[in-house]
């Protein structure tokens, strides 16, 4: 039988103990996007919601979210982040908007569900900011780019 790190013998979810791992640099790169229709996309980037500037709020909304990942996944440790850089890129190929972010810390465990929740929360801000223009907006392609240090090693993702 497979022996599962965030299960205890009684088979109930646990943390893990990371109190015997030395501090690593570790950096974990993520994207996402939201599709939309053209039009919206060119209110988003003439800055003519009724909410606001779409871009901005999300990035911030990004930022805040990775520092805020251990309130938010059960089971993931609170780290001390060293960087956290969310980007927001308007593409009328989506078309919508490409998220990217990026996140580090030297610490013994790694970041990739901090980007992931920047990314996950900034794609969602953006939805509340622009759904008065458009409820059918689509989120999707949440993923980890690449991640690096750790006992596992550095990964990065196959091209789609």
């Amino acid at each position: 039988m497979t022996e599962f790190s965030h299960v205890d013998a009684e088979g109930r979810a646990r943390m893990v103990d990371v109190g015997g791992k030395a501090p690593t640099a570790r950096v974990a790169h993520a994207t996402g996007e939201i599709v939309m229709t053209p039009a919206t996309l060119q209110a988003i980037e003439a800055h003519d919601m009724a909410k606001g500037d779409v871009l901005t709020v999300a990035q911030l909304a990004g930022v805040m979210a990775a520092k805020r990942t251990a309130e938010l996944i059960p089971l993931c440790h609170p780290i001390p982040l060293t960087q956290v850089k969310v980007t927001l890129h308007p593409d009328v190929n989506i078309p919508g908007v490409r998220c990217d972010a990026e996140v580090r810390t030297i610490g013994v465990t790694g970041v990739e569900m901090e980007a992931l929740t920047a990314v996950s929360v900034a794609l969602l801000t953006g939805y509340d900011m622009a759904k008065a223009a458009e409820k059918s907006m689509e989120i999707r392609g949440i993923r980890v780019l690449c991640k690096q240090g750790g006992v596992h090693g550095d990964y990065t993702a196959p091209p789609r």
